[in-house]
């Protein structure tokens, strides 16, 4: 009886405590973006605002407008419940009620490497140059540093509408004529996260974290002799748009980058009156009717913006790409010819080259003991040198080998440190291969490739006594090949778009030199007390910036470009093989790199500044994009802002957005309506516009597969004027084949001057 009754009581009690968890989970109040009909508001209301606070309050007495956007979109943000956000969602002029996403950050020689620095004659003039300005949404800005000086740079253009908000730490005299705006957005990232400790962060444009400055700089840092970190990398440090104007947006925050945060920034960049957007940020992907950022995107580009976006940093995984939508500029990541090579010497006399930015004291000639951190340690994750894994007694005056992965590269070598080992050699894993990170470590330091790694831990294992020194590291030139696909940079296919590839194009991400806050040392790391002006660091987030400075600069000398056109000249004269013919590598793998990798290419600037012939895209081409995609009319809305309804005796089809690349998705044997043997046939429309002298320009076709033939009609395009357009058709005619299978072509124009080209990637699925 008693065991009964205590088998109801527990039975009770579970029931109770279910209804209480989905009652909390009910109450539970998230961020939402709502985006409102603007056009279909009530004659009743005065104003938009009031408008949007009476439809809020029918859905919450209690809930306040967080912010107001009035132009990448029309609505607001707010906090609600679930219930709460339905209620709203039911009310006539509500286009959509969004949750909120998390994004995260992506986080000298390059010009040279570019071929900016021997072109100056190809350039746009300083005047014109110094007219465009590049809004960068990141961590914010190190005013201070010299790659802000503003020296031989005229009055702030008069297209500048925006401000340089001021805060306990940036007064006004912070902003000047190179940076001529700054603003930080708190308000959803507080809501979600608490008020920001501004004993440890600046409530202000202020950077605290590095990332913001070294993006900004990056793209457009004034020029800055004798530049370097620690001495590595040493030279005249500046950015791809030197004279061009920068404008910083605080959107991030030591706890992420908050959505309803992002678009407030958007909206006032677009209202700030900016040329060009950077964002080395990306989240989640989604249907882009649900994706706040592409939508804001969409209007900026309506505006004459182009939007520049990192790929993301979760390479070599395929489809692992953020920011994919047509109108947004996604950039992945290369290397340059630059390294920072350091050096194991083993006991049995083997030696073995990695990268390193330690500058300490180095460790002596004279060989130390050598241990791998999986026998130092009573954890299963002994390998990875995670914090207090390490026996003290085991490291202690020893070199210590530590695995890549699970936590931060440098942070391993603190680790180290603290458990009495006297240097680090870091190795990589199978995820990581062959690719080769350089950190400023707190001690003597190298990181080596797998195939090294592998070979240093056999030693180990096979050696009574192992021992091992580190040479310290230094600044090579002229590394070859380069630039190679970084590991790290996401590859294709579109997750969300098959038929569109992305990433577009790569440009430098690896190793990069720039600017970097003084609130930290360049590790980021709290036991870093070192101050630096430059810092060294890698990722898509470093890519990115390169490709907004670059825009910049043809913005400035095409000012009548509109955003699509300006990404085909940086996607049709980019390169993907080297100077003897072989293709662009990719480090992942040790094998040539593919247009699911690097897209169209590495970014060739001095040729872009003359591409020729361009594919320019308009919002009408965009609107046959969204009904080919089957977007409902409100749907549709939520970009453009403008009634429209797709022609029900019209076909549209996605493969004729006029992209400058092509992507195939072919079905396989075993797909929807196929057989062994079976053709599938697939055609594609594009419009070249002559944005060069008048021309005739041939079609040429390669290809890797016979099973796919490509056929191109017209094959002569005659272009007599300037801006004059002319389409063609490509019919794409493929045998079934395995699924999972990939193969590539090459589709160019020329004018024997001109060479237009665009990749083609088949994929069988």
């Amino acid at each position: 009886m008693k065991t009964w009754r205590l088998s109801i009581v527990v039975l009770v009690s579970f029931h109770f405590a279910l209804v209480v968890a989905e009652e909390i989970k009910h109450q539970q109040k998230n961020t939402y973006i709502v985006h409102m009909d603007k056009s279909n508001m009530p004659a009743t209301f005065d104003d938009h605002f009031q408008w949007y606070d009476s439809s809020l309050k029918t859905a919450s007495s209690s809930a306040d407008m967080l912010y107001t956007y009035n132009n990448v979109v029309h609505g607001f943000s707010t906090r609600l419940t679930s219930e709460e956000a339905e209620l709203l969602r039911g009310q006539l002029g509500i286009l959509s009620v969004l949750p909120e996403a998390r994004y995260e950050l992506h986080t000298t020689r390059t010009p040279e490497f570019l071929g900016l620095g021997k072109s100056i004659a190809f350039l746009p003039q300083a005047d014109s140059a110094s007219e465009v300005i590049v809004g960068v949404l990141d961590t914010g800005v190190w005013p201070e540093l010299k790659s802000f000086d503003d020296t031989g740079l005229g009055p702030v253009p008069s297209s500048w509408k925006g401000e340089c908000e001021t805060g306990k730490t940036f007064p006004l005299s912070s902003c000047n004529r190179k940076l001529i705006g700054a603003r930080f957005f708190s308000k959803g990232y507080e809501v979600a996260f608490g008020p920001v400790n501004q004993t440890i962060e600046s409530r202000s444009p202020r950077d605290d974290d590095g990332h913001g400055s070294h993006t900004s700089t990056t793209a457009v840092g004034s020029a800055v002799e004798g530049a370097s970190l620690f001495g590595f990398a040493a030279g005249t440090a500046r950015g791809m748009a030197t004279h061009a104007r920068v404008a910083a947006y605080k959107v991030c925050w030591l706890g992420g980058c908050y959505g309803s945060d992002i678009v407030a920034a958007m909206d006032k960049a677009v209202q700030d009156g900016v040329d060009v957007l950077s964002m080395s940020i990306g989240g989640g992907l989604s249907d882009y009717t649900k994706d706040s950022v592409a939508i804001g995107a969409f209007r900026a580009m309506e505006q004459g913006i182009l939007v520049s976006c990192s790929a993301g940093n979760g390479g070599p995984a395929p489809s692992s790409l953020s920011n994919v939508a047509p109108w947004i500029t996604t950039v992945g990541a290369g290397t340059l010819d630059r390294d920072f090579p350091a050096f194991v010497m083993l006991g049995d006399g083997k030696k073995f080259s990695g990268v390193s930015l330690y500058s300490g004291k180095p460790l002596s000639d004279s060989l130390i003991p050598l241990v791998y951190a999986g026998n130092a340690s009573s954890s299963p994750n002994g390998n990875l040198c995670i914090p207090d894994n390490l026996i003290p007694g085991k490291v202690a005056g020893k070199i210590v080998l530590c695995d890549r992965g699970s936590n931060a590269r440098v942070q391993k070598g603190v680790v180290v440190k603290e458990a009495g080992g006297v240097g680090m050699i870091l190795t990589n894993t199978d995820l990581y291969g062959e690719e080769l990170v350089a950190d400023a470590h707190l001690l003597p330091t190298a990181a080596v490739g797998q195939k090294a790694g592998d070979s240093i831990k056999s030693y180990i294992s096979s050696d009574p006594n192992p021992m091992a020194t580190i040479a310290p590291g230094r600044t090579q030139v002229g590394v070859q090949p380069s630039p190679v696909v970084a590991s790290f940079s996401s590859r294709g296919p579109n997750p969300v778009t098959p038929e569109i590839l992305k990433p577009d194009i790569i440009a430098p991400g690896v190793n990069i030199l720039a600017g970097w806050t003084g609130a930290v040392g360049p590790t980021g790391l709290q036991v870093d007390t070192r101050k630096v002006s430059f810092n060294i660091i890698s990722g898509t987030s470093m890519s990115c910036p390169h490709v907004s400075g670059l825009a910049a600069l043809l913005k400035a000398a095409h000012p009548e470009w509109s955003p699509a056109a300006i990404k085909s000249a940086l996607m049709t004269t980019a390169y993907n093989t080297y100077k003897d013919g072989e293709t662009i590598q990719d480090v992942a793998t040790g094998s040539p790199a593919t247009p699911f990798d690097y897209g169209a290419g590495h970014v060739n600037p001095v040729s872009a500044l003359d591409p020729g012939l361009v594919y320019d895209a308009t919002v009408d081409d965009y609107l046959s994009f969204f009904c080919a995609l089957n977007y409902k009319q409100d749907e549709i809305k939520r970009f453009t802002n403008r009634d429209f309804t797709c022609d029900m005796n019209k076909k549209y089809s996605v493969e004729d957005l006029n992209y400058p690349s092509f992507a195939v998705p072919l079905q396989t044997a075993s797909g929807k309506g196929g057989g062994s043997g079976e053709l599938t046939v697939v055609k594609y429309t594009r419009t070249l516009t002559n944005v060069g002298t008048p021309a005739t320009y041939k079609v040429s076709v390669s290809s890797q597969i016979s099973s796919v033939k490509i056929s191109v009609e017209p094959e002569s395009l005659t272009f007599s004027e300037p801006n004059e357009k002319k389409s063609y058709t490509v019919t794409f005619t493929a045998s079934s084949m395995p699924s999972g299978m990939t193969s590539f072509a090459h589709l160019e124009w020329s004018d024997g001057e001109h060479i237009v080209g665009s990749p083609v990637a088949f994929s069988w699925t």
